[in-house]
């Protein structure tokens, strides 16, 4: 067996792994002790992903239509219709769509072959919807797109404000961080945020600020520190310029939070010099979203709280090489390098590549994108390692502008992706695990990515196929890349343009890197702690404070009364390509939920548990109610993660609106209007079977399950048993009088083939004990049928850890035996002691435990 050093595919947290290849696809995941994005922490995902790499699902060979090509006539017909549209339309008629799941060296020759040789400047990312307003914050405020700060940082820090970050569930590893800073130090923790999530119960002081009131706070919290006198002078007078009327025209009346909450969150801060903001897509996915970014920077440059240990505004990144792709522009409005389309920017990039097609400007951005596909303005578009279908704004309008495009092609690992059905040309790309290359992390810190297994079926990296169409596109010389190794050393040589034109960014020392340098590159971070510590990148080397006002409120229309937020599920990612796969990460929401504050629930009618539809002026979907006292009255709140694959309800794309802050281009996912209704449906089912099955119903879903797939089902008029059904030897019991029918199937050795459960107005039975008969070698059918083993089996609850398969009654058992703390419930029963995702969960049971106790005594 051999170990690899490798990094995880999932957010920008960019933890090191150490894996273990101990089957053909097979592999032990360890974190890895020695990188300094993790110290060997991993969350649920990356513990989790040795039972994502398998070849199930997976796109092996190049597709033209429905018939498998080879890679010459695949990508003969790429090159022509290409080389046909630019002739016909001109360069400005492609477009390339790309995401941060690629490495450093797919993004920089997706980006030459598009902006240098094809000459269009629309090659945009699936980033602009998650960091693009931090980019554009960034870039006003310190005149390059560089992260002022550090993880170390968070060691270091004497307060914490989460803005817009529900941390423990979607950055675990640096949730760990915090839990451990503030058990040293005491450091106190600030969250603001519409939910009252996990992370806010956690928090010293949780701010419910209503959606897109984050400016006008962060002004409120600027004008209170100068009244206050809390600012730093010095530092504002040496480092920061700002317009003459910056104060005067300030807008801080009104401060959208109850006075006593204000208060004490300005105690805090004006106590806290060591204080580290750290936002994120509670922040960014807002038409507000830039002013937001710079309202909290503002804030640190007038009070001097950045470029010092502890101290910052951080934007911690959603994907794992989301950094890495605005390093080398994969977006539309910006050049490789940090670079601009100035003249001598241009010149430059021109000259480094030798070539006279280089793009006159920026392209379009992803929403504008999409909308010119929509009209025929583009006519080719290149996707490359995502799922627009389902993850844009307005995701039906995006499907009829695919449906429309004369060619679509799609880089992907997965044979079926909602977006691959709309494609006319599929490649086969390398996944993780096969992948070799690099990424950089939220705090510019670059890692490798390395191959634990040979590349399966014809499946190549994403660079080697651009690579090769350019080489078809008659430009040999500028994509004669034969390794990873050759596109890296070409990017850090063209990093060398950045400081001519006033930036920070550099990696001109891998330039002449050897094979070997590359093959055994340690995690590295450019710019150092504090990138900024010696002058900012504008003109002068001073940061800019920059005006920003509240957004208009949004118009009240009666007949979308409620407002849509949207987000992720702890354990799920993205459109659940790869993370579907899991058993174990399927467990902590196997459906997509509607989360709805009590009193909304009651006045429409939804039951916990039951059904609902919620619509937008954009489209509709259909979702399980889950009844949440952490939502605000007035407010709902729904997963981004499901798709045709997996479901016919939870299209969340299908309702946010598109409409995009005017600065980034960044959609505003969190704030649609929106309404909802129950969903009656006249009978339920669930099936638990080892294949998956065709399903037409009023509503389904459909998750993974040790051995197979479980799906939820709820239809109207009679179900349709047999079409779900595989063949095999049958037992049935039903009950016309309440609706009941249970068919199980097994094959002639008496394995489980496949279970259905149906109910019009009774209750279904628990799914895990059936479930797990999948992996039993002939369990009798009447106990399939009675849905329970005969001696009923101890009742673990709702599951609390998945790391270490914990139920609720079993934290409640460790606490009736004494246990009191987080740590001691951990010791009793291992839950919360790998990602630390549950340790939340774990408190609030805590908490819920000792009330009751208190309550007993009294």
């Amino acid at each position: 067996m051999r170990t690899i050093r490798t990094t995880c595919p999932y957010c920008g947290v960019g933890c090191g792994i150490s894996a273990t290849v101990n089957g053909p696809r097979s592999v032990r995941i360890r974190g890895d002790a020695d990188h300094p994005a993790n110290r060997g922490a991993l969350c649920s995902k990356g513990t989790h992903l040795g039972e994502t790499v398998g070849l199930e699902g997976r796109l092996l060979s190049p597709m033209i239509g429905d018939r498998a090509a080879s890679w010459d006539a695949a990508l003969d017909e790429v090159t022509a219709r290409l080389s046909q549209t630019i002739a016909d339309h001109g360069p400005q008629a492609v477009a390339f769509y790309v995401s941060g799941q690629l490495l450093t060296e797919d993004y920089y020759v997706a980006n030459k072959l598009a902006k240098g040789f094809v000459g269009t400047g629309t090659i945009d990312t699936n980033s602009r919807l998650c960091m693009a307003s931090a980019v554009a914050a960034h870039n006003r405020a310190f005149g390059e797109d560089v992260v002022p700060c550090s993880y170390e940082d968070i060691d270091a820090a004497d307060l914490i404000l989460l803005v817009g970050s529900n941390t423990a569930w979607c950055h675990p590893v640096i949730w760990q961080r915090i839990e451990k800073v503030r058990e040293r130090r005491g450091t106190r923790l600030v969250v603001i945020d519409p939910r009252r999530t996990e992370t806010a119960e956690r928090a010293d002081l949780h701010i419910p600020v209503a959606p897109d009131g984050d400016v006008a706070l962060f002004n409120a919290l600027l004008a209170e520190m100068r009244q206050r006198g809390a600012l730093d002078q010095a530092f504002l007078s040496a480092n920061v310029e700002m317009p003459d009327d910056f104060w005067a025209t300030l807008d801080a009346a009104q401060c959208p939070i109850d006075p006593a909450l204000f208060a004490a969150l300005a105690e805090m801060v004006a106590a806290s010099p060591r204080m580290l903001t750290l936002f994120s897509q509670g922040a960014n996915q807002s038409t507000s979203g830039t002013d937001k970014g710079n309202a909290i920077i503002n804030l640190h440059l007038a009070m001097g709280r950045i470029n010092r240990h502890g101290a910052g505004p951080f934007s911690i990144t959603g994907q794992p090489n989301a950094m890495g792709g605005r390093e080398v522009g994969g977006l539309a409005n910006t050049l490789a390098c940090h670079l601009g389309f100035s003249e001598a920017e241009r010149g430059d990039v021109a000259r480094f590549w030798n070539t006279d097609r280089l793009c006159a400007g920026p392209g379009l951005k992803a929403v504008d994108l999409f909308r010119a596909v929509h009209a025929g303005e583009i006519r080719f578009v290149w996707v490359m390692a995502t799922n627009p279908a389902v993850s844009m704004p307005d995701a039906g309008f995006v499907r009829e502008a695919l449906a429309r495009c004369p060619t679509v092609v799609v880089s992907d690992v997965m044979a079926d992706t909602d977006t691959g059905r709309y494609a006319h040309v599929r490649l086969p790309a390398l996944a993780w695990g096969e992948k070799d290359g690099t990424v950089t992390n939220s705090e510019r810190r670059i890692s490798r990515q390395r191959p634990l297994f040979t590349p399966p079926g014809e499946a190549r990296a994403d660079w080697a196929i651009l690579a090769d169409v350019g080489r078809r596109m008659g430009y040999p010389q500028p994509f004669a890349f034969e390794t990873p190794a050759d596109v890296f050393r070409e990017y850090a040589a063209m990093s060398a343009l950045a400081p001519r034109h006033g930036k920070q960014f550099g990696l001109t020392q891998w330039a002449d890197c050897t094979a070997h340098q590359y093959d055994t590159m340690q995690p590295f971070q450019w710019g150092g702690l504090h990138p900024f510590a010696h002058g900012f990148s504008h003109p002068g080397g001073k940061a800019r404070m920059i005006a920003v006002t509240r957004p208009p409120p949004a118009h009240a229309d009666p007949a979308f009364p409620l407002r849509l937020n949207t987000g992720r599920y702890r354990d799920q990612w993205h459109t659940m390509t790869r993370t579907a796969l899991s058993p174990k990460l399927s467990l902590h929401r196997r459906e997509p939920l509607l989360e709805v504050h009590p009193a909304d629930a009651a006045a429409a009618g939804l039951e916990d548990g039951g059904l609902a539809r919620v619509e937008t002026p954009y489209g509709a979907s259909t979702y399980r109610v889950m009844v949440n006292v952490g939502q605000q009255p007035g407010g709902i709140f729904v997963p981004m993660h499901w798709t045709d694959r997996l479901s016919s309800g939870g299209r969340t794309g299908r309702l946010a609106r598109p409409d995009a802050d005017p600065h980034s281009g960044q959609p505003g996912f969190k704030d649609t209007p929106a309404r909802m209704a129950a969903v009656q449906p006249q009978w339920r089912a669930f099936l638990i079977a080892r294949d998956e099955a065709p399903v037409a119903a009023l509503y389904w879903t459909r998750s993974r399950i040790e051995g197979g797939w479980l799906t939820e089902i709820a239809g109207l008029g009679t179900i349709d048993a047999d079409a779900l059904l595989p063949a095999g030897t049958r037992s049935e019991v039903a009950d016309l009088a309440r609706g009941m029918r249970r068919i199980v199937v097994q094959d002639e050795g008496g394995a489980l083939l496949a279970a259905l459960f149906v109910t019009r107005n009774g209750t279904l039975p628990q799914r895990e004990w059936i479930a797990a008969q999948l992996s039993q070698p002939a369990p009798d059918a009447n106990m399939l049928l009675a849905g329970r083993p005969s001696e009923p089996l101890p009742d673990r609850g709702a599951l609390v850890c998945v790391c270490h398969d914990v139920g609720e009654q079993q934290v409640l058992a460790a606490l009736a035996d004494g246990a009191t703390t987080v740590a001691e419930v951990g010791t009793a029963t291992c839950a919360g002691t790998n990602c630390g995702s549950c340790r939340p969960i774990i408190s609030r049971l805590i908490a819920e435990w000792q009330q009751a106790l208190q309550e007993a005594a009294e």
